[in-house]
């Protein structure tokens, strides 16, 4: 049994399921249900439903209209093995519309909240050098895009 992730678009869906397939590896874009008749929020004929998957995980994208908007409350962590892949993500969501908050949070185009991490930051952020991990959270909350080089110099109290 798969638990499928229902992501509620105001008429982006395809548009949605179409950037996410782009940017994230085993990700697609599968089928789709178009509206036999009027439904709440769609027309006949028009696409209600599309389903994707990203990092093969299981996606519904659902055109319900304007009246619900995402919130941090829910957001996706990305475990990124290095910088590299940090920054990739992280521009490739801010990009068109996309917005940075702090600590490694971010809302794309779509208001979809996202965690830009990497698993590298418990060496630091939970380390067994309690003085080193206080350092590294302090560094940590002035961040928006984390920066693993930071976070280490910040742990080992090297300037």
């Amino acid at each position: 049994m798969e638990i499928t992730t229902c992501l509620w678009l105001n008429g982006q869906a395809r548009e949605a399921a179409n950037f996410y397939a782009s940017i994230f590896p085993d990700s697609s874009v599968l089928g789709n249900w178009i509206a036999p008749t009027e439904t709440p929020g769609n027309a006949q004929g028009e696409e209600v439903v599309v389903n994707f998957r990203i990092f093969g995980q299981p996606f519904i994208g659902l055109n319900g209209g304007s009246q619900f908007k995402h919130s941090e409350a829910i957001s996706f962590q990305i475990p990124c093995a290095d910088q590299a892949e940090i920054d990739k993500y992280w521009e490739l969501l801010i990009a068109d519309g996309g917005s940075e908050s702090q600590c490694g949070w971010l809302k794309d185009k779509f208001g979809v909240s996202w965690q830009v991490t990497s698993p590298v930051m418990g060496q630091y952020l939970g380390g067994s050098d309690f003085e080193g991990a206080q350092r590294a959270t302090k560094a940590l909350l002035e961040m928006r895009k984390i920066d693993l080089a930071a976070l280490k110099t910040a742990y080992s109290g090297t300037n």
